[in-house]
């Protein structure tokens, strides 16, 4: 199974709020230390991932929001 770019980002959302409570809770500092590093890593890779995956589509900006769609003249 492929794991998308978005699995990657999560999982940086998830160390930020975990190193949120870590810090107002007053952890040892080599734990956040470390797990902020390692976000920071994760993070680089969920970019890399995201601009380097084969997505493709017809839209373009004339095509406006996708959610809100413009009759084309």
């Amino acid at each position: 199974m492929k794991i998308s770019g978005i699995f990657y980002l999560i999982i940086t959302t998830v160390i930020l709020v975990a190193l949120t409570v870590m810090s107002y809770y007053d952890l040892s500092y080599s734990l956040i230390f470390f797990l902020t590093v390692g976000g920071q890593l994760i993070f680089i890779v969920a970019v890399y991932k995201i601009l380097t995956d084969k997505y493709s589509t017809k839209k373009t900006f004339d095509d406006w929001y996708e959610d809100n769609p413009i009759e084309k003249e």
